[in-house]
């Protein structure tokens, strides 16, 4: 499709990425899965975790857009999906419009989960806000950081404080979850990052992936993959998660798949292993809640 047939509707969708989304939905759906699980399942908290959540990462998606062309960190020869600042496709002010909005939205979101859950839902959120209009600046820029901070809210936030909204306690079971869900989303920007090594050191944007090269970062992009898969039967033996929960090593096929374009491919041809990845991400929770469904009825 070319930029002139483009309406505005789809310029919005190229902005907020919906490629991104279902990986937004990972943590939340393991931490209902959990819920379920204890017997704690609430379906509006579930529903609103939900909607937060993804809320949340379209506010980033689009903060990401305009503060990277704002700080000239975006080039003509970006190797990844059209980046509407940068194209001219949306004004460095609608993107930011449309940021607050959805942050507002994620906002009220987060309200109605204050309700239930009390102020430490307004911890996450205020902090989860936060983070996402400066991961573009002060955080991506700094090697290891940005991976830290997106396994915090991505997995650990969106795990724990899914089953909290919804038990309003926490569990040690949710606390290990969120560590698996946390990498492979980690892996996302893993991707990410090793696509972007040479347009980033053109604009010293100094990544894990900057600091690390080529053959590191494949590492550690398995590395991360295996230790999600392996924690399963390890929580298995403790009796923290049911037998069942392996249904999620259904998935394995697949993500070798993306596993060997990462592992193979340079530059633009990562862009199906970005995507990949948060298929990873998206189809492990749903098998993990599969498995827990099973466990509970059979």
């Amino acid at each position: 499709m070319q930029e002139k047939e483009l309406t505005k509707f789809n310029v919005w969708l190229l902005a907020i990425r919906p490629k991104t989304l279902p990986a937004a939905g990972a943590g939340v759906i393991t931490g209902t899965a959990l819920a379920f699980y204890d017997g704690y399942f609430q379906l509006l908290p579930a529903f609103a975790a939900l909607i937060g959540a993804i809320l949340l990462q379209i506010g980033s998606n689009l903060a990401n857009d305009v503060f990277d062309y704002l700080r000239g960190a975006e080039s003509k020869e970006r190797l990844g999906p059209v980046r509407v600042t940068q194209a001219g496709l949306l004004t460095p002010k609608e993107v930011q419009v449309g940021m607050w909005i959805t942050f507002f939205l994620s906002a009220l979101v987060g309200i109605y989960l204050i309700t239930i859950a009390g102020s430490a839902i307004l911890l996450i959120g205020l902090t989860a806000i936060f983070s996402a209009i400066a991961y573009t600046g002060a955080i991506s820029d700094k090697g290891g950081v940005a991976d830290i901070f997106v396994f915090l809210y991505f997995g650990v936030a969106a795990v724990v404080g899914t089953y909290y909204v919804q038990a309003l306690r926490t569990s040690p079971v949710a606390w290990w979850m969120s560590v698996p869900i946390g990498l492979l989303i980690v892996n996302i920007l893993v991707v990410n990052n090793l696509r972007d090594i040479k347009a980033d050191k053109a604009v010293n944007k100094i990544t894990t992936a900057v600091r690390m090269g080529v053959s590191a970062t494949r590492k550690e992009y398995l590395i991360l993959l295996t230790i999600s898969y392996l924690m399963l039967p390890a929580l298995i033996l403790v009796n923290l998660i049911p037998v069942w929960s392996l249904v999620v090593w259904l998935s394995i096929p697949f993500a070798w798949k993306v596993a060997g374009i990462v592992l193979k491919e340079e530059g633009r041809p990562l862009n199906a292993a970005l995507a990949g990845t948060g298929k990873i991400a998206l189809v492990y929770s749903l098998l993990f809640f599969a498995g827990i469904l099973l466990a509970v009825f059979f």
